[in-house]
């Protein structure tokens, strides 16, 4: 089936076709790790995994990356107020964002997850290709990137460049050459600073570079899908695509997808951006704290990804409502299907199983459509229905489990995980993964190994990572 994308780049929506058949590469800008996450950055986290999902589903070879900014401005300001060295911070929050990938059902066994420390000397050297090209200059206080050498900047979020230039003018920086120039490497201007030895004196590098990188290096100059949040417009994305074409002379990605913004209720009713300078932003640990954060994937799939979505406790409930209502067609069919014995299926459930198919063409029609996970869920919950009115305990057999795997199929595409199957599992999973745990360190990797492949045998993906073990379901 055809998939459209409704492209930023052009403002429409085009025939998703990917540079090599059968594959696709895809760079989704992820968290700046010096605080928890908020519903907002969850937002793309959960739709562009749930595009990965799909196009899994339909057959596709996805390279999936999503990074950690973890040497920022903000990061060293907690690091400083904190006392502790950065690594510390990054660590802690890295910690606490797979803690919540697994809550959200992220397909995390599946992701790449660079991170900028890891590619200091890569920034350093397309920041010298840029020098060598002659369009970056070294500055008092950073080696900057010259926009005059940009082709065609603005193109992506629509921006005129004299009008930046008339805004940036306001807040001028004496040693740049334009006010639109941007910073590619950031000298040190105190010992205790984080900084790397480069050709320009020890420093770090600035936040877009990081991302031309990282993609550059894992995807190759030109990638797929290039997705993240509309509010990295500009000036993230758009100084991403000026550096980058810059260096490779080539089109850094082809398709350019971007989620709108979490709105949230106000005193008088109306709806206001969320953010974090007006105060009205809710934290993923906090919300977890009455809701299974499952509700909050199913809510951010409920609306279209490029529409605004309001964010409130009666949202959250109606929610759950409707999440009990899925899990309850489910469970029912697994009722039949511990009971239920093999025969003919009769007319009503022949055409049961037409209507299904039915609904799953209009399930992968609406996900095609630009990722209409709204259309997508309406088609379950009528799969769902279907089956609750059609379906007893005098039912065909293989009618149930045939409904049965279709539902459960389309719920894994859209990443809707059954709580009630997985906490019937956590606890025996915690103490096998304590017990290999214990066994790496005494250097029993035999026995390490026989936990893995056991854990394996129950559907459970384990990921050993810098911070520890992570794990999922397969």
């Amino acid at each position: 089936m055809t998939i459209q994308i409704y492209n930023t780049l052009t403002r429409k929506k085009e025939v998703f076709t990917p540079i090599e058949p059968g594959k696709v590469r895809m760079y989704v800008c992820g968290p700046t790790v010096y605080d928890y996450i908020h519903i907002g950055n969850a937002r793309p986290l959960v739709v562009f995994d749930t595009l990965h999902r799909f196009l899994r589903w339909q057959g596709y070879d996805v390279t999936y990356v999503v990074n950690f900014t973890d040497i920022d401005d903000k990061i060293i300001n907690r690091a400083r107020d904190e006392g502790v060295p950065f690594q510390e911070i990054t660590a802690k929050y890295i910690r606490a964002f797979e803690e919540q990938a697994q809550q959200l059902n992220l397909l995390e066994e599946e992701t790449i997850h660079p991170r900028a420390t890891e590619m200091i000397q890569e920034i350093i050297a397309f920041v010298q290709g840029l020098v060598d090209k002659g369009a970056a200059y070294d500055a008092a206080d950073a080696v900057y990137f010259d926009v005059t050498d940009a082709k065609d900047y603005g193109k992506l979020s629509g921006k005129n460049v004299e009008d930046l230039q008339a805004g940036a003018r306001i807040r001028v920086n004496e040693a740049k050459d334009d006010p639109l120039d941007f910073a590619l490497w950031k000298k040190q201007k105190e010992p205790w600073e984080p900084a790397w030895e480069s050709p320009w004196g020890p420093g770090r590098p600035g936040w877009h570079i990081e991302c031309s990188t990282m993609s550059k290096t894992l995807l190759g100059e030109t990638i797929d899908i290039h997705a993240g949040g509309s509010d990295l417009e500009f000036p993230h994305h758009e100084n991403e695509i000026a550096q980058t074409e810059t260096l490779t002379e080539h089109t850094f990605a082809r398709y350019w997808m971007h989620n709108e913004m979490i709105t949230v209720s106000t005193a008088d009713g109306a709806h206001e951006k969320m953010s974090k300078s007006k105060g009205n932003f809710f934290m993923l640990r906090d919300i977890a704290e009455e809701y299974d954060l499952i509700l909050v994937r199913l809510w951010l799939l409920s609306a279209h990804y490029r529409s605004p979505i309001n964010f409130s406790r009666e949202v959250m409930d109606a929610t759950k409502n409707g999440y009990e209502r899925l899990m309850n067609g489910k469970h029912n069919l697994e009722r039949l299907l511990a009971h239920n014995a093999e025969q003919e299926p009769n007319e009503t459930e022949r055409q049961l199983l037409a209507n299904v198919i039915a609904q799953e063409d209009a399930f992968t029609q609406a996900l095609s459509d630009d990722l209409n996970t709204a259309d997508a869920l309406t088609a379950i919950y009528e799969i769902v229905r279907m089956a609750n009115s059609a379906l007893n305990e005098d039912s065909s057999l293989g009618v149930v489990r045939r409904v049965y795997e279709k539902m459960t199929e389309l719920l894994d595409v859209l990443g809707i995980a059954d709580r009630k199957e997985e906490a019937v599992l956590d606890d025996e999973v915690e103490v096998l993964i304590a017990e290999r745990t214990a066994a790496r360190e005494a250097k029993d990797f035999a026995r390490a190994d026989a936990i893995r492949d056991e854990l394996a045998a129950m559907g459970i993906q384990l990921k050993d990572t810098r911070t520890g073990v992570t794990w999922s379901r397969n």
